[in-house]
């Protein structure tokens, strides 16, 4: 490295530390006083640790209290409190109780604690020999408090297989566990996993622990073949916890990679709670669920029901559902949302067949509503009234709040609607929200909204600034934050005659972000593009991207036809024309920007992670004179090469070939498959690349395989293109711990200005 270099980095590194000591809210709640006046509210913190490499979390709580109808003071805890080594918390119904669950290492066990206002009630070790680690993600889990908060339900990895044993001798018969130094343990059978994120993981399964006396029971007579997960109580009958309600997938074959994927068809199931079954019902926990199985499916008419709720008055049940990914193969959809009647004397038989509540939008009109696409639901997210649900959504770029009227299936966005930045609720107050709001140029600020009329619509809700001492930055970036300005970009679609539906040929938009004050000659641009392909980009602040306009770049956030929150039929229109249409809407954009004056053609950049990674190796080969410097994050190069070796392979049928590739799908691609797959690929056109290109990959990562950015990169450098690698040795996918993500936009920074300056 040479000396400028070297100051290059040292001076860029100084600037992104301060944008990555920003703290993040990841959860709240919010629990009545109990003199009745007011709230108490509890904020679950992360910041990124770089030299421990890790997230450290935090508890901060604070006294909520209104000094007039359209004021609220939130008086906060002096400091918050470390929450060291605690994979998630989750407090009682009645919020005096706090369970803390401290997930196991090597062979340790899982510990529970109970704590209460001011000290630790219960401690409970669970051994590995019950089950292995309970879940935290944020799909498989499901952590859930009885009503009367006796007992809680959760989601661990079952019970490891036995495995052979082997001596001098030989193989060793029984199954003792004890330890002898003259003997070895073998592997046993494979087992599938569920991909990405999940390595190392086994199967999700169902338990219950009583807080009282800390007793652990498995949920017996669910099927062998189903991985459990979003586990909650059923509304209780005759003061009993009798049933439990749960999400589960089948696998028979095989585990495809389930991270990022809301297409794997799943059921909402109901079990009885194994506290209260009898002798009688008692099955085997491998055993297959028969006919008379306790086991109960209750959306058997539908091939996708996740996120289950019960209405507050326990009448029914509601859920979404990614129906439209399971029947087309795209990996991500909008959901529609549904209910079903639940009876109040717990006769399982007698659930109300599935209603629809809010259905797919296919064609969304702009300004309209453009359907659901929630990726979390609050654990409890209803109003007094009984039957309004507050949700989070994208809505074209940005993420807005959404009311929705259960019985009626009206849904009306109740963020500002002038408002371009994003919203996301945290918790509700009674009938108020807490959520917090930024966009590209602000960082999070938490807002409290209040209806002042009856009316659910964004007119009847006020929105107050609470000061919080949470996002705190430093003065230089609030200086260079300061100094940016953004706004959504409407780009009209190019190739409209190669559209087959109306929602594929509305306008697809983009977030541009740059100086307030012109200068001269538009900064150098950044194209930024996200993965998926079916993801968004919202007008949410980002650390890493503020920090790369912060060094002098505009940015120009794409979201191309294909991306979520623009409705079905946009979503639905680029499985099959991945190479090519999505390819198309990045240069549409591009020039888009050039013709309004806003950047120059000279001196463009453009930066990727997975789908998006694949766009820009594409743009490079489709395009290689327009781009002076790349940024390629996993990216997929060779869908040849991953079909065989990813989590995911029926995604790579499902972008080559549209709707039809979930019929021909196969683990043994043809040589014909192969060749469309190469064709559809960033390599098919490397023999004209010339940009510049890093690559910043993670080892670890099953999505796409490191194999398919080292293979583009050794070929970028047999043509003597000025080509970087970064390998994360213990990465996956995200190249999310806090060193790596560091590292990799430290890198970009200094690779960008020493090209595009």
């Amino acid at each position: 490295m040479d000396i400028a270099t070297e100051e290059e980095y040292a001076s860029q590194s100084q600037l992104l530390k301060e944008f990555t000591d920003i703290c993040n809210i990841d959860k709240a709640w919010i629990f009545k006083s109990e003199n009745g006046k007011g709230s108490k509210g509890m904020f679950s913190l992360s910041q990124p640790d770089l030299l421990a490499n890790k997230m450290r979390k935090f508890i901060l709580s604070a006294h909520i209290s209104s000094e007039t109808s359209n004021s609220m003071t939130f008086q906060w805890a002096p400091f918050p409190v470390e929450m060291e080594s605690s994979s998630i918390i989750v407090p009682s119904p009645s919020g005096s109780r706090l369970l803390v669950v401290k997930n196991s290492e090597n062979d340790s066990p899982t510990q529970f604690e109970i704590w209460g206002s001011s000290q630790l009630e219960k401690e409970f070790c669970v051994p590995q020999s019950v089950h292995g680690s309970v879940f935290t993600d944020d799909w498989f889990k499901g952590i859930s408090w009885s009503h009367n908060e006796s007992l809680i339900a959760y989601v661990a990895e079952e019970l490891a297989a036995s495995k052979p044993k082997f001596d001098s001798s030989g193989y060793k018969k029984g199954n003792s566990n004890e330890k002898d130094h003259c003997s070895w343990k073998g592997q046993g059978d494979f087992e599938e996993e569920w991909g990405e994120t999940y390595t190392g993981k086994r199967k999700p399964t169902l338990f219950v622990v009583n807080t009282k006396s800390g007793e652990v029971r498995a949920v017996r007579g669910i099927t062998s073949s189903l991985s459990a997960g979003q586990v909650i109580w059923a509304p209780s009958v005759r003061d009993t916890n009798e049933y439990m309600v749960f999400v589960g997938w089948s696998s028979n074959i095989r585990k495809f990679g389930i991270k990022y994927c809301n297409n794997r068809p799943c059921a909402i199931y109901a079990i009885k709670n194994p506290f209260h079954q009898s002798e009688a019902d008692k099955v085997d926990v491998k055993a297959d669920a028969g006919v008379d199985s306790p086991l109960c499916n209750l959306t058997q008419s539908i091939s996708s029901a996740f996120f289950p709720c019960f209405s507050p008055d326990g009448k029914y049940l509601v859920f979404l559902s990614a129906k439209s990914g399971v029947d087309s193969g795209a990996h991500w959809v909008a959901n529609s949302l549904h209910k079903i009647n639940w009876p109040v004397d717990g006769n399982l038989s007698l659930c109300g067949s599935l209603a629809d509540v809010v259905p797919i939008i296919m064609d969304a009109e702009e300004g309209c509503f453009p359907g659901l696409y929630c990726t979390s639901v609050l654990a409890n997210p209803w109003l007094s009234d009984g039957c309004t649900m507050i949700l989070t959504s994208s809505w074209w770029s940005s993420e807005v709040i959404l009311a929705v009227n259960v019985l009626n299936g009206s849904v009306s966005r109740i963020s500002p609607m002038e408002s371009d930045a994003s919203w996301e609720i945290l918790a509700l107050d009674g009938d108020n929200i807490i959520a917090v709001s930024s966009s590209p140029i602000d960082v999070p600020q938490l807002k409290y909204g209040y209806l002042i009329d009856n009316i659910q619509s964004s007119a009847s809700w006020s929105w107050l600034d609470i000061s919080s001492p949470i996002f705190k930055c430093s003065e230089k970036v609030e200086m260079l934050l300061a100094s940016r300005q953004f706004r959504l970009i409407k780009i009209p679609v190019k190739d409209v005659s190669t559209c087959t539906t109306r929602g594929a040929t509305n306008d697809f938009e983009a977030i541009f972000v740059s100086l307030k004050l012109k200068n001269d000659a538009p900064d150098p641009l950044i194209v930024i593009l996200h993965g998926g392909p079916h993801s968004v980009s919202t007008s949410s602040f980002s650390k890493s991207e503020a920090f790369l306009s912060s060094l002098g770049f505009s940015l120009l956030i794409v979201n191309y036809r294909g991306s979520l929150g623009f409705g079905e039929e946009a979503l639905q229109s680029l499985p099959g024309k991945v190479g090519s249409q999505d390819v198309n809407d990045v240069l549409t954009a591009i020039d888009h920007i050039i013709d309004m004056g806003l950047a120059s053609p000279s001196k463009i950049a453009v930066i990727g992670i997975s789908h998006g990674g694949f766009l820009t190796t594409h743009l490079i080969g489709q395009a290689p004179d327009k781009f002076c410097a790349t940024a390629a994050r996993n990216p997929v190069c060779n869908l040849a090469l991953m079909v065989g070796t990813t989590d995911i392979p029926d995604w790579c049928y499902a972008v080559s070939y549209g709707i039809e590739g979930k019929n021909i799908f196969t683990e043994a691609p043809s040589d014909e498959h192969l060749s469309l797959l190469y064709s559809k690929s960033p390599i098919s056109h490397i023999h004209k690349v010339k940009t510049p290109t890093l690559f910043l990959l993670g080892a670890q990562d099953l999505r796409v395989p490191v194999s398919n950015g080292l293979q583009y990169a050794r070929m970028l450098r047999e043509r003597g293109v000025d080509c970087k690698v970064i390998l994360f040795p213990h990465d996956i996918h995200g190249i999310k711990r806090p060193q790596s993500d560091f590292e990799s936009f430290l890198n970009v920074g200094v690779w960008f200005k020493k090209y595009c300056k």
